[in-house]
């Protein structure tokens, strides 16, 4: 009995040596597998013989369904993993003054009813509107007084007849 408890317990604890598969990502177990020597003498260990040849018609492992890179690429396999949940950022709003406005004015314009604000919101555009067009008209008045009379110039079409070239002739 106490051979048989010794023996389990060796087994038990007993940790195995596995490499990992170049091309497919799996573990290979001692005693298993298939190591091959590039000419360049760099050496890679696979699970079997369709990775070895998969391996040498370089076909991308990321693109074969099988392999642990596609799994990892596609995220597969990865939900008993991750556990922990994202989390929403909340935003509290607090009340504070900001500059030009203290938090009773503040409270008082978020109390009052949306129709007021925005009649309030009209109001203020058809000043800004009211403005822009009386500097507009000063401007005007302003060029109108400045600005000499000007040459009146010939239109184009008759400027180029005037030239005395034929239109439309390439030579």
């Amino acid at each position: 009995l106490k051979l048989f408890c010794w023996l389990a317990s060796s087994f038990a604890a007993m940790v195995v040596k596995t490499d990992v598969c170049a091309y497919s990502g799996l573990r290979i177990y001692p005693g298993h597998g298939i190591f091959y020597v590039r000419a360049d003498q760099k050496s890679f260990k696979f699970i079997n013989r369709k990775s070895k040849s998969q391996f040498l018609q370089r076909l991308n492992p990321r693109k074969i369904a099988w392999t642990q890179l596609y799994r990892r690429m596609h995220k597969k396999g990865t939900m008993e993993e991750s556990t922990r949940k994202k989390t929403r950022k909340v935003s509290k709003a607090t009340n504070k003054a900001v500059v030009g406005m203290t938090l009773d004015v503040i409270k008082a314009k978020r109390s009052q009813k949306p129709e007021v604000r925005a009649a309030a919101r009209e109001a203020a555009l058809r000043e800004i509107k009211e403005r822009n067009k009386a500097k507009q008209a000063a401007k005007k008045a302003e060029q109108k007084t400045k600005a000499p009379p000007q040459k009146q110039q010939m239109p184009k079409s008759k400027a180029s007849k005037a030239s005395g070239k034929p239109k439309g002739v390439r030579r």
